[in-house]
């Protein structure tokens, strides 16, 4: 079994009943655990304390968990943030993102995927994620919904933006198709599975077929990667 020993989390919402259950729960697995129930409490544990990863609830009297995220990137603080987000909230979790988190989860959740999502975060460790996301010559904009291949322009819907840039946030990464679903879709998603496939192919037609290129890969039994030298 994996265990947290030497790694200190902080947890930041106002559901003083969540919070003690996340905190019992993650301390009985070996982690270090802070906690705070709003926005200026957590962002000066944030500043006072080297954390290994925080989970950030959006919703926050005071200063928001969006504008607490935004405030540690710009001070230069890359702990990796795990956002907990409204049921169906989809703005908050582009937010989210475009506010430097790394992962979201919506409520009410797992314990046991809380738990996964943390020990994947801690995995890739603190990495600086710029604003403009680049793979090779891709380049992609979240603030302003750019896309682009080298100097050419490219036009993606909605769906097809998300999932561009799920992958682009995880260049490398095999990413499998139910991990896909629960990010780009909804963790709650019940529907056909194989709308992954038809999404991949269709940002294949957009992003790779026209410039000759093969970055977007299908790894066979096990779900899909962008390449960074795909191309």
């Amino acid at each position: 079994m994996w265990h947290g020993d030497g790694v200190r989390v902080l947890v930041v919402d106002d559901d003083r009943g969540l919070v003690r259950a996340v905190k019992r729960g993650l301390e009985s697995e070996g982690f270090a655990v802070d906690v705070a129930f709003d926005g200026e409490e957590g962002l000066w544990h944030a500043r006072e304390h080297a954390y290994d990863a925080v989970v950030l609830d959006v919703m926050l009297p005071g200063m928001s968990g969006l504008e607490l995220c935004a405030s540690l990137r710009e001070s230069g603080n890359w702990a990796p943030i795990l956002m907990l987000t409204a049921r169906g909230g989809e703005r908050d979790e582009a937010h989210a993102l475009d506010t430097g988190a790394d992962d979201f989860l919506s409520k009410p959740f797992s314990y046991v995927v809380l738990v996964a999502r943390l020990r994947a975060l801690l995995r890739r460790g603190r990495m600086e994620r710029p604003a403009t996301l680049l793979v090779g010559d891709l380049l992609l904009d979240p603030a302003t919904h750019r896309v682009a291949r080298g100097d050419t322009e490219l036009k993606l819907t909605p769906r097809q933006f998300s999932l561009l840039e799920f992958f682009m946030r995880r260049p490398g990464e095999v990413l499998s198709k139910q991990v896909i679903l629960e990010h780009v879709w909804d963790f709650a998603y019940e529907g056909d599975p194989n709308i992954v496939e038809v999404y991949v192919g269709q940002l294949r037609r957009r992003i790779d077929d026209p410039f000759g290129r093969a970055s977007l890969q299908t790894v066979r039994l096990v779900g899909y990667r962008l390449d960074p030298d795909g191309g």
